[in-house]
């Protein structure tokens, strides 16, 4: 096993997804996590991820110092290479290498971390402060134009540190740099896939028993695989409800309703909630206040449903489709949310049910092989991720329902065809966005004032880093021309080229 302590990095999820890649097994706690934890779990490494934090701050986030009597081999990245040197008696300056973006990076040193790599590397960082001083045993191994101290060894003691992040993709040889950490701390290879849908199954039988569980459902990849997991452990005593919150894709409640009937789920439920939802969302223009509202009516109206289920039901479970970067660790920063609904089901005194998350360990790709493994259509598993507030989060500003309708009919023109082309499938995720700004255009020869569209499609792996697709100037021209002219309201299109970093996927 492989620990990561998480500093509040964006990319703490990330790493442990490549370790994953790698076959190994890897966790992540954290930054406070105690060092006598830690030896109970007998680790084969610890990984000391990123952060906002400075370590020269009174805010900084800094582990156990107990760790570092453990002998365990230690990488730090970014944030974590400081943390490695300031605790070790080096020192850490503010602002005076900061480097944001891709960067060459010159190798001194081939025969630990940049063992097959050239003298010249591409990498990506994001970083302000900067090791000024090598902790004692410690030799620099690498170097940038403004950063003399890229990355730092220690062999004797098998502890690393590199400024940069060789977690992401955009650091071309960074699995080459994680693969090197891991051949010198040799751990076991065995995190596999195979056949852990069973394994679930059987462990879901033995904690359910023949007790009822309800569950709420979406048309994500997440939600099915659950559901499909939960119907196999316990067949008759399975409930599903699917909230429509007026916030979906179109088609997309029908679309749900015709697979989970058709799929043989004896007991599914429609509870149409879409007046309540835009009523709360009502002159709500803030990103967080909307997830807010939505977070809040969702759980009133599948409160109000589970009780009445209760009521004649041995309902004992509430089932959710957790995935483990949903589990973000606190850490106190701005990045420690929680996704989605999960915070909202779990605190809800009103249930008195005990959590059931049966992909609580896994990420969005290894859900994918749990569908697979199941024998999921397809086209359901291989869907495009949806966020759990829905359309509301692509409407920037208020949501309303003329703007949702636009919205659906041009992300609608979009999917579709995308389809047509054969592009959807080689896409990890793409929509469209309504910008409510309105831009002067010519419509008949008369001067209209309407709103903007911008569509996005990237490619990803499980969503922490993302790249925009350059899709064909002939199939951008079909899309703009037909939202264009059969979305009223909407004058103009653009395409998003940013990428996840800086951005985000999402808008809001």
């Amino acid at each position: 096993m492989i620990i990561v302590y998480n500093f509040g990095s964006q990319y703490a999820h990330l790493i442990a997804r490549r370790i994953r890649e790698m076959g190994v097994h890897a966790i992540i706690v954290p930054h406070h996590t105690r060092a006598r934890t830690i030896k109970k779990l007998k680790p084969d490494a610890l990984i000391f991820s990123g952060g906002p934090a400075s370590t020269w701050s009174t805010s900084a986030l800094l582990p156990d110092p107990d760790l570092f009597k453990l002998n365990i081999p230690m990488l730090g990245i970014c944030y974590g290479q400081q943390v490695l040197a300031e605790m070790l008696g080096g020192e850490v300056v503010p602002g005076r290498a900061a480097e944001y973006g891709k960067e060459t990076v010159f190798i001194d040193d081939f025969s630990g971390l940049f063992k097959g790599l050239k003298g010249k590397e591409h990498v990506w960082f994001s970083h302000g402060d900067a090791v000024e001083v090598v902790p004692k045993g410690f030799k620099v191994t690498a170097r940038t134009r403004i950063c003399p101290v890229a990355a730092i060894e220690n062999h004797e003691k098998k502890r690393f540190g590199v400024q940069f992040h060789p977690e992401v993709e955009h650091t071309e040889q960074g699995m080459t740099i994680i693969r090197n950490f891991l051949r010198m701390t040799r751990p076991k290879k065995d995190w596999k896939m195979n056949d852990v849908s069973r394994q679930l199954i059987k462990r879901v039988r033995k904690q359910v028993k023949k007790q009822g569980v309800i569950m709420a459902i979406s048309g994500g990849v997440d939600s099915l695989v659950t559901a499909a997991i939960m119907k196999q452990a316990v067949p008759k005593h399975l409930y599903l409800i699917l909230i429509d919150n007026g916030l979906m894709r179109s088609g997309e409640v029908e679309l749900i309703k015709e697979y989970y009937q058709n799929a043989g789920f004896p007991h599914f439920e429609v509870v149409d909630a879409s007046p309540l939802f835009l009523r709360a969302l009502r002159d709500v223009t803030d990103p967080e206040q909307k997830r807010r509202k939505i977070g809040h009516t969702f759980m009133h109206v599948f409160d109000t449903k589970a009780k009445e289920l209760k009521k004649y039901k041995r309902i004992r479970f509430l089932a959710q489709g957790t995935i483990y970067p949903d589990r973000i660790a606190g850490t106190h920063t701005p990045l420690a949310a929680i996704k989605h609904n999960r915070h909202h089901i779990i605190r809800s005194e009103k249930m008195k049910l005990k959590i059931i998350e049966p992909l609580a360990e896994f990420y969005k790709d290894e859900v994918r092989v749990l569908g697979r493994q199941l024998k999921l259509p397809k086209e359901k598993i291989e869907r495009h991720p949806f966020p759990g507030p829905g359309l509301a989060i692509r409407i920037v500003g208020e949501v309303t329902k003329d703007r949702l309708e636009m919205l659906r009919s041009a992300d609608d023109i979009f999917v579709h065809e995308l389809k047509k082309a054969k592009r959807y499938q080689k896409i990890w995720q793409a929509f469209a966005v309504l910008i409510p700004v309105r831009t002067v255009g010519v419509m008949d020869d008369y001067r209209t004032l309407d709103f903007i569209i911008s569509l996005r499609a990237v490619n990803s792996k499980d969503g922490i880093t993302a790249d925009w697709v350059r899709l064909p100037p002939g199939l951008m021209e079909t899309v703009s021309n037909r939202i264009i002219n059969e979305v009223k309201g909407v004058n103009r299109v653009v395409y998003d080229v940013s990428q996840k970093p800086p951005s985000t996927i999402e808008y809001e």
